[in-house]
């Protein structure tokens, strides 16, 4: 008898914990991401190329050349 009352003491406090870790990651800060780029007064095919292929303009980089300026992906 004693060591039933045991297991369901462990079992209820196993499922708290699980309430807890599934409630703090699910209100988690998603709002802004760390190191997020500001795109404001990008192009339309500036964006489109960051967001597909991670190519940052020149402009923004301060027109260094990058060390590979080989194309990934192939297309």
């Amino acid at each position: 008898m004693e060591k039933n009352i045991a297991i369901w003491i462990v079992m209820v406090g196993l499922f708290i914990v699980a309430l807890f870790l599934v409630f703090q990651a699910g209100f988690g800060s998603t709002s802004t991401i760390e190191g997020e780029i500001d795109t404001t007064g990008w192009s339309v095919n500036e964006i489109m190329n960051y967001e597909m292929h991670g190519t940052i303009p020149s402009r923004v980089r301060g027109g260094a050349s990058p060390v590979n300026n080989q194309m990934v992906g192939g297309c």
